[in-house]
Formats: C-alpha cells, structure tokens, sequence
C-alpha cells in the first residue's frame, strides 16, 4: 500500500474533501458496528461504496486493514480516503416550481418540502437549480460556479419555504453582503416538541461539525456563532408552536438549536424527535418570511407565505388533542 495515501487528515469541523483523507475515532455508540457500516455512517457514503473503498484497501483500522465484517470497538481509529468526486453538471429540466416575485434582479422561490436546493452527490437532478436552468434559460449569477447558480442562501431539503435567487452577479452580491452584516430578514414557523417554558428568548450558543457523526451539526465550544430568536405562538399537549427569527445561517440552525433547548423540531429524528408522534416526513419547519433591500432599487422588499399543508394539518392534529 502506498505510504502517502494517508499522510493527510482532515479537521473535524472541516467540509470533507473528496480525494483527502478521513479519520474517524469510535465511540461507545459505535461498539459493534460492521466496519461498512461505520464508514458508511461517518463518511456519509453508501454502504456499498464504503465496501468497496474496504475491497481497495483504502480503509484502515489502527493502521491495518480489515475486511468489512469487522466489528469496530470503542476507540479504534479507522482512516479512509475518499476518492475524487465525478464532476456533477447542473441541467435544465421542466420541474413546476412556485415563483412568488421576479424581476430582472433576481426572484422569490416558495420550494416545496422534499426538493433539494442544487444538485450533489446522491442528488445529481430533481432539484430547484435544475428547475431554475429551465424557467430562466440559464439566465444566473455565476459566482457560486456550476453546481449552484444563482443560489445565495440555502434551506433544508425537508424544510419549506422562501428563497431568494440571483439573476446578476451584482444582485447575488448585494444579497450576500446583506446576509453576511445580518440586515437580510429570515423568519421560520415551527412546530417543537415540549412545552416551551418562556414566551420568547433569544438562543446564542456556537455551531460546527459534530464530533463523530459528520452527517450532523452540533453545538461546540469552537463552533460559529449562532443566534436564534423564538416567540410562542401556541401551546399544545406536548409541543410549542414557534416563529423564529435567524441573526445568523448557520447549517441547520434552528434544529440544532431548538434540540439544544430540549425541544427538537417536530418530526425531525435527525436531531431528537425520535418517536415522531405526529406522523411527519421530515422537520415542521417552514420558512415563512423574507425581507432584504433591492439591490437595484434600494426598495426593501418584503414577502411571506402562508403555512403550507402538511403544517397546517399538524396543527390541526394538535387543536383535536386539546
């Protein structure tokens, strides 16, 4: 096996690199795992592409290879190298997507639960940049290349809502200046597991990469500030209805934060509501509101949509409990 080809590690809190070198410590949670499963897990890859990097023999345990049945125990250091990722290129394809506003700046996108934002691995079409390619022509900014033209902000794939999309370059920085001095307007409705105690509150707690599952964010003591502000809308038996309020956009915010509360966003099992009592697909979270000043005009725009449907019939499911 060639000596170098572990000879670099990337940092936990890092974006992990494809053709870089991952190395992964086991915890108590891990003890017992298939070692293809493990990979599979922290490297967030297939289980089949996880066996195969196994069968290369790019994947070591304490620095020896293993085959995939191994069971991986509680600080096993386990090192991979990802390969080079096949270059992904965004096509236009006829997919119905909401247009709340437009005009010759950018528009105002209500996406719908379920559509990824750009294409990726494991999601190379089907998504709102696809989408977009087709209404629009291609017609983009190009600052954030290929793959995600015209894409200032991002949300969730399972979380509704508005988003704003670039047409010019200058727009697109315009907007992204806007966000980064917190003067961009981005309020969520959710529904949260619990009963939240205040009526309002405002959580400031940092974000970054979770120490052993990369799949996940978490808060850290050397994560990105993060800032939160929630007010209670209504209280059921059981769970909170919340607008929230983003200071900042960190990856998964307002999950990560409302866990951290104790109170996971309903329906989102990635992050504390395992049982899922209310029967959703993915995270209630919807983005409801957005406002930011033209950067043509210097106008400040606003614009707000109503709960979509699976919100409201959680809601409903909740009025018949009380």
């Amino acid at each position: 096996m060639n000596k170098d080809l572990f000879s670099v590690v990337v940092g936990e809190d890092e974006e992990v690199p494809e053709g870089k070198i991952l190395e992964l410590k086991a915890t108590d949670e891990d003890d017992g795992l298939r070692l293809d499963v493990f990979v599979s897990k922290k490297a967030e890859i297939s289980r089949s592409q996880a066996q195969e990097l196994i069968e290369q023999s790019a994947v070591l345990v304490n620095g020896k290879e293993r085959v995939k049945k191994y069971k991986v125990v509680p600080e096993d250091t386990v090192t991979l190298r990802l390969p080079e990722a096949e270059e992904i290129e965004a096509v236009p394809q006829d997919i119905p997507i909401d247009i709340v506003y437009e005009d010759e700046q950018l528009l105002v996108v209500n996406k719908p639960k379920g559509m990824v934002v750009h294409p990726a691995v494991g999601n190379p079409d089907g998504t709102l940049v696809n989408a977009l390619l087709f209404r629009l022509e291609g017609r983009l900014s190009s600052i954030n290349g290929k793959i995600r033209p015209g894409i200032v902000h991002r949300i969730d794939k399972d979380t509704a809502g508005l988003l704003i999309v670039a047409k010019t370059d200058d727009a697109h920085k315009s907007l992204a200046l806007q966000i980064a001095e917190h003067s961009f307007s981005r309020c969520y409705e959710a529904i949260v597991c619990g009963n939240i105690k205040d009526d309002s509150g405002t959580v400031i707690a940092p974000i970054g990469r979770h120490r052993t599952d990369r799949k996940r964010m978490a808060v850290v003591s050397d994560g990105r500030n993060a800032v939160t502000h929630y007010k209670v809308l209504k209280r059921f038996n059981g769970f909170t209805h919340l607008r929230l309020k983003l200071e900042t956009g960190r990856t998964h915010q307002i999950r990560v934060h409302m866990a951290h509360l104790g109170h996971p966003v309903a329906g989102d099992q990635v992050y504390g509501d395992k049982k899922n009592s209310l029967g959703l697909e993915g995270q209630c979270l919807f983005a409801k509101h957005i406002g930011f000043v033209h950067p043509k005009t210097n106008d400040y725009l606003e614009f707000e949509e109503e709960l979509p449907e699976f919100f409201v019939n959680a809601l409903k499911k909740l009025e018949k409990r009380t």
